[in-house]
């Protein structure tokens, strides 16, 4: 275990942005994150939890407490079944399922961060997340003061949300275990309509998993979510705002407001519509590469806010804040952000 006082946590993050931690823990074993953990609690002091900083929005004031960076390796596989720690880098963990034949997290290449993240924003990409795959989340339970498995069913997955997420000082993921499935060299059924058309299939076809794996990294790259230090449109927290899911009233007062225009509109359960974040910030006037300051959309993709260099955590919110804005104004649908804020808020 490795503890520093005043730390920096910009560099820890993929926006590079917030200010310092008071003091900041590094533990390389589960037995170090638990103990790290009651350390804090027990002295009632703050305790933000970081993996791969992707998607944590910080604010510069930094962190008053202790930081907690989950640094623990382990990645096991048996025949299916695969057990990866918190502190795995998700998309190495993913390349090498691929390399493996096995099929289940294909469509999630690239994302950045930890793979003890995954499950609490139950991460999703091309059609694919998580939740499908996953069978058990360990995780230390601060309520209880002890280490406790969840199986699937427990950890109340929805989109891009989950039951660590809507109690997020409770639980510290320890482990994720996931089964995948051998399709003979194939991925899983193509779902996402942008995949399929790139690879010439049909949806729900299967393609060969390597393909898939490589396509999705060259989609994600061409909109600047593939990390690359000299690239700015990389620094971000990826997807900003979630994609609105709205009930049948909200979604008909929304088509009435689009007048000829007509929107992306996908099923997500019953009573309710999922449309484009990405979309109503385009159409609300937000192009890409929006803005004159440090922090601007991403010239790639307008659902990412980037850091160009010299940002501070507010002018970043403050671009959040008018898009916000600018898409309620414009279509009467609430945007939510998708990263974590850390003492600050839209």
């Amino acid at each position: 275990m490795i503890e520093q006082m005043d730390a920096p946590l910009a560099p820890l993050t993929t926006l590079r942005l917030g200010g310092p931690a008071r003091r900041l823990v590094t533990a390389g074993t589960d037995a170090e994150v638990v103990a790290a953990v009651r350390a804090a609690d027990a002295a009632g002091e703050p305790l933000l939890v970081l993996g791969g900083g992707s998607n944590l929005v910080i604010g510069d004031a930094g962190f008053p407490g202790t930081v907690l960076r989950i640094a623990t390796e382990g990645f096991a596989l048996d025949g299916t079944l695969l057990e990866l720690a918190a502190g795995e880098v998700w998309s190495d963990a993913v390349a090498r399922t691929v390399a493996a034949g096995l099929a289940g997290l294909e469509f999630l290449a690239g994302i950045p961060g930890s793979a003890g993240a995954t499950p609490v924003q139950n991460v999703g990409a091309y059609g694919q997340e998580v939740a499908e795959s996953i069978t058990e989340v360990v995780a230390y339970d601060r309520l209880l003061g002890e280490t406790v498995t969840l199986a699937n069913a427990d950890c109340a997955f929805s989109y891009r949300h989950s039951r660590f997420k809507a109690d997020p000082d409770r639980y510290v993921v320890l482990r994720v275990r996931f089964r995948l499935a051998d399709e003979g060299g194939l991925s899983s059924p193509v779902k996402y309509a942008e995949v399929a058309r790139a690879m010439g299939v049909e949806p729900e076809q299967r393609v060969k998993l390597g393909d898939a794996h490589a396509e999705v990294l060259r989609l994600r790259a061409g909109k600047g979510m593939v990390l690359d230090a000299a690239d700015h449109d990389t620094w971000s927290a990826g997807s900003f705002f979630t994609n609105p899911v709205l009930t049948e009233a909200q979604f008909a007062a929304f088509t009435a407001r689009l007048g000829d225009l007509r929107a992306p509109a996908y099923p997500a359960g019953e009573g309710l519509t999922k449309t484009s974040a990405a979309w109503l910030i385009d159409h609300a006037g937000f192009r890409k590469g929006h803005g004159s300051g440090p922090a601007t959309l991403s010239t790639k993709h307008t659902l990412a806010l980037t850091n160009r260099g010299s940002a501070t955590t507010e002018d970043l919110l403050a671009l959040a804040r008018e898009v916000r804005d600018g898409v309620r104004a414009a279509f009467g649908v609430e945007l939510v952000n998708e990263p974590v804020m850390v003492g600050v808020s839209l």
